[in-house]
């Protein structure tokens, strides 16, 4: 007798639904720039592997007849493949007999909803990297004003129109769901067009639930900190008066005084002071640290990013207080955020191993017999990394 060919799943069958069910659950992921990068498909991608990614040019406008030419440098910024995360599984012959509705609820979408935890959750840590911060930190957004600050700052910052979302944990859902019921579209018509979480939309965002946001802790920080030396520029920054021993963390949002944010383009100043992220964690000794920071202090040209140096003793003012964490709601464009994917290797003794790509994200599934147990083992893996390619079309929401 000659079984149906659809009797036993395939790898590629495996493959393909685990590929479709990480997919749908990953909201973040889904909004954000995804690429794929084929020249690992021969040689397979292994952590550490970077990949370069230009970064858009900036020029000056002259005024006048005569001419200025200026020099055009391509800058780039390099994405590290860093993590490979995975699930790892063994099957009975008996249960790999299933069909692929039946397998798929036992065991991958169980697989592919941890699996994508992981990997939003560290994704989700580039909101370390965004410098625009709106709201109240300790208070948890009830009226729609907050998010409009927010859509601002995208604004101001010439964040382009379209695919700008507004991601929002539990607690914030609760508080403006309500408030905001009436502007919110009934998306139950389009809920199949859209990965899990959506709201709707309103206030040019699609908005998003999802648990895993990024939640930033404040150092021990302290004392009176100021500017240390006048006429500083560039992506360090020298400060004193933290007090003894403190800790300034990564990801934490500061203003210096006097220190005002530009227009991208025309570089007249904003009435608003520029906000700078610390970029790594930061000890102070006798009161002294350089802080690492984003963006970068440009006083003049077409990458101009303030409106003058800092003075020396300027206050700096760090967002929210000592040693207490908030929830860092995230508004933010699709070019904000950059998250690649490799093919890692296919070895040529694997008898079962399947490699596919969906959306710009490659999966691996590979699988081995136990012929003791009569049972499959089964590896899943996702090589990835990701960067915040342009901060400045994104901006936190604090609660």
């Amino acid at each position: 007798m000659t079984l149906p060919t659809n009797t036993l799943l395939t790898i590629d069958m495996i493959t393909t639904e685990a590929l479709v069910v990480l997919h749908e659950q990953l909201n973040l992921i889904g909004n954000i720039n995804r690429q794929y990068d084929d020249q690992f498909a021969k040689s397979g991608g292994k952590i550490g592997s970077t990949l370069r990614i230009r970064e858009p040019n900036q020029f000056t406008v002259r005024t006048g007849r005569v001419a200025s030419p200026q020099d055009v440098t391509n800058t780039q910024v390099t994405l590290t493949l860093a993590t490979q995360k995975g699930v790892d599984m063994e099957f009975s012959s008996a249960e790999m007999a299933l069909d692929i509705d039946l397998f798929s609820e036992n065991y991958i979408t169980p697989a592919m909803q941890r699996l994508a935890s992981e990997i939003e959750a560290d994704v989700f840590t580039v909101t370390q990297d965004v410098y625009n911060l709106v709201g109240t930190p300790g208070t948890t957004p009830a009226t729609l004003k907050v998010f409009l600050d927010a859509k601002a700052k995208l604004q101001q910052f010439l964040t382009p129109r379209g695919n700008r979302n507004m991601t929002i944990n539990s607690d914030t859902e609760a508080s403006i769901v309500d408030a905001l019921k009436g502007l919110f579209q009934d998306s139950s018509a389009i809920s199949r067009q859209y990965l899990e979480g959506l709201m709707g939309r309103t206030a040019g965002m699609d908005w998003w639930q999802n648990e895993l946001i990024h939640v930033h802790t404040n150092g021990s920080m302290g004392g009176t900190p100021l500017v240390d030396g006048a006429s500083q520029t560039g992506s360090s920054l020298v400060t004193d008066g933290w007090g003894t021993s403190n800790t300034i963390t990564k990801g934490t949002v500061i203003t210096l005084a006097g220190v005002f944010a530009v227009h991208p383009e025309t570089k007249t100043a904003y009435p608003f002071l520029q906000q700078f992220v610390v970029t790594a964690l930061a000890t102070a000794s006798s009161g002294a640290a350089t802080l690492a920071i984003s963006p970068s202090i440009t006083t003049s040209g077409a990458r101009q990013t303030v409106s003058g140096s800092p003075a020396d003793n300027a206050v700096i003012t760090p967002v929210g207080a000592a040693s207490t964490a908030y929830a860092q709601n995230l508004a933010f464009h699709k070019d904000a955020f950059t998250f690649v994917t490799a093919d890692l290797e296919l070895y040529a003794d694997a008898k079962q191993i399947s490699r596919q790509v969906m959306d710009g994200i490659s999966m691996r599934i590979w699988q081995a017999s136990d012929i003791r147990e009569d049972s499959n083992i089964t590896r899943i893996d996702v090589l990835y990394g990701f960067l915040a390619t342009r901060p400045q079309l994104a901006c936190r929401v604090t609660s």
